[in-house]
């Protein structure tokens, strides 16, 4: 497996630099702040529903904003990551018609720039928690591991979405109605803790709650979470990459027929 890897990389490594440098180059193009875009979207949702929410809910949540601006961070990657990957077929179909390459090349090159901005994005969060005075303590690792499962759940849902999206193009429509209900459903700016307990444990049913809420463990109460906490995140992660993975094997020669 891993020489599979290392021979892939040496063949289309220096491509999928190239794609990601592109990505990253061509969405700030000609904006005169940059980078600073890929912040100003998350913290103006964040800004704005904890003004909305913060007399409202905010006096029985401890750290209220923090803890909204982890929904927010948590569900904003997600979004993005999975929004542009279900275009990333599409939109380089004048490559992928043209030169032979592993069309998942074109998706994973969409993740890797989600993952730059949410990098940026946590350290705004970072310094967001220190000056909310939430102390920061070596626990703070373990949310390498929220990120990485997030990430592979971001690919192998892309996968299904990109393959989707060539053969029906009104799926995008219908995923702009799926996240925004995901994102109501992910308790980004209420406590689920309102909720008898049966109804609480429906709420880790939707993958990006549990992966908001490994964060919350982590950075407001300060504590590891369970085993169980960490083994719905890999579920979820593994089986997005599995179902992805078979989606892209079954219908990948028939992409180039809809492009």
């Amino acid at each position: 497996m891993i020489s599979i890897i290392k021979n892939r990389w040496r063949k289309y490594g220096f491509l999928f630099e190239e794609l990601v440098k592109r990505d990253f180059h061509k969405r700030y193009k000609r904006t005169y702040l940059g980078i600073v875009w890929s912040l100003l979207g998350p913290l103006l949702h964040f800004v704005v529903m904890a003004l909305v929410f913060i007399d409202l809910l905010g006096r029985n949540i401890p750290h209220f904003l923090i803890y909204v601006f982890t929904g927010v961070k948590v569900y904003s990657f997600f979004r993005e990551s999975t929004g542009q990957g279900m275009q990333s077929l599409v939109s380089n179909s004048g490559i992928i018609t043209k030169v032979r390459v592993p069309k998942y090349l074109f998706l994973l090159s969409k993740n890797v720039s989600s993952l730059i901005n949410f990098g940026i994005m946590f350290i705004v969060y970072i310094i967001f928690v220190m000056a909310d005075g939430l102390p920061l303590h070596p626990r703070f690792f373990l949310l390498l591991y929220p990120i990485i499962t997030l990430m592979l759940l971001n690919i192998g849902l892309g996968l299904v979405l990109s393959a989707l999206y060539v053969f029906f193009k009104d799926i995008q429509y219908l995923y702009d109605i799926f996240t925004m209900m995901l994102m109501w459903l992910s308790a980004i700016f209420y406590s689920i803790e309102r909720y008898p307990l049966n109804v609480q444990r429906l709420f880790l049913l939707n993958p990006v709650y549990a992966h908001i809420h490994y964060f919350r463990l982590v950075v407001l109460d300060g504590i590891i979470p369970s085993w169980h906490i960490h083994a719905i995140c890999a579920l979820y992660a593994i089986a997005a990459l599995a179902v992805g993975a078979f989606i892209y094997k079954r219908y990948n020669y028939r992409f180039i027929y809809y492009m």
